[in-house]
């Protein structure tokens, strides 16, 4: 039975988003806002989000915390270069629901964004659009799930993949924002040449797009002030789990595993391509710990002997990166 309480916010929601929508004729500028809401359980709903700088609706995903009797914080918790179409999603392939549970935390996940490394691009891109994720995710969207999910304000953010670099990117865009970043197998570099061709591979090959509609120019500026290693300093301050492993096949390479299905051709698959983007974002990371090291800001690295490119280790970098986020937030 969904909670009164629940039943009461969404009237509530749905109320304040029609008003929102209403047409006024004194405003020239649009206004974002959530324009529906639907109840998915108890806990969980699908917020519909208009966002003026995008000038379309973004679905997200928002799990309520275990206990509501006082404002708590958020994770924004990305998903990866699909961005929530699929099967390769944080809800399809691992935990999450069971995980936080018991959390007294809000979570939210958009259910879009693929292949846009969540940044704001500098055009439009006739394959994927107009895409102003860094303006949506630090400035539009926050203060509406603070105001309709009564939350404390206190956030923190976490991806994986494609996503654990655009969180690196975003705390670097907006570095009050977030109190802890969990970067789980992301290549924390966009302006060097194993960097870009990451990306391109993200961008080009996979979602038909153009990088030089993102960042410009592949030697322009744009690149470079997006990369976290380049920008590390702005790093400093915010409580860091940053992971990778070696490629090399690990526990979670089985016919058992959530991600492999028992299918031997996913298994194959998730050793050899896993493998080796997994190698090459290991040594993106090394790379970006001697930068933290070298300026002096603390982060906790987790190096995986083994492992490669896949879900079963960024549930476990989840469930591990938990605690400093926790504490971090306060609901340690």
């Amino acid at each position: 039975m969904i909670q009164a309480w629940f039943r009461h916010a969404c009237v509530a929601l749905s109320v304040g988003a029609l008003m929102l929508v209403t047409p006024n004729v004194a405003s020239a500028e649009p206004v974002s806002s959530i324009s529906r809401i639907e109840v998915e359980s108890a806990r969980t709903v699908i917020a519909h989000v208009y966002s003026a700088s995008m000038d379309r609706v973004v679905r997200l995903r928002v799990r309520t915390p275990a206990d509501t009797s006082e404002p708590r914080p958020t994770l924004y918790l990305l998903n990866g270069a699909g961005g929530g179409d699929g099967q390769a999603t944080w809800d399809a392939r691992t935990d999450v629901d069971e995980f936080f549970a018991d959390k007294n935390v809000n979570v939210v996940t958009p259910l879009d964004g693929s292949f846009t490394y969540y940044t704001d691009w500098e055009r439009d891109d006739p394959a994927l659009g107009r895409n102003k994720w860094t303006t949506f995710l630090t400035q539009e969207l926050p203060p509406i799930i603070d105001e309709q999910f009564r939350t404390s304000g206190v956030n923190a953010i976490a991806g994986l993949s494609m996503s654990g670099t655009s969180v690196l990117s975003l705390a670097i865009a907006a570095p009050t924002l977030y109190r802890a970043v969990g970067a789980y197998s992301g290549c924390a570099e966009t302006s060097t040449e194993l960097g870009q061709l990451y990306v391109r591979t993200v961008v080009e090959s996979r979602g038909e797009a153009d990088a030089e509609n993102m960042w410009g120019p592949v030697d322009g500026p744009g690149w470079a002030a997006n990369d976290p290693y380049v920008n590390a300093d702005k790093l400093r301050g915010i409580d860091l789990y940053i992971s990778s492993a070696t490629g090399l096949p690990g526990p979670h390479e089985n016919l058992g595993a959530r991600s492999v299905e028992n299918d031997p051709g996913l298994l194959l698959n998730q050793i050899v391509v896993g493998g080796v983007i997994e190698a090459a974002v290991d040594a993106c990371t090394h790379r970006l710990a001697a930068r933290l090291d070298e300026l002096g800001i603390p982060a906790r690295f987790e190096f995986r002997s083994r492992g490669t490119h896949s879900w079963g280790y960024w549930q476990d970098d989840l469930h591990n990166s938990w605690p400093m986020i926790a504490r971090a937030v306060g609901v340690a």
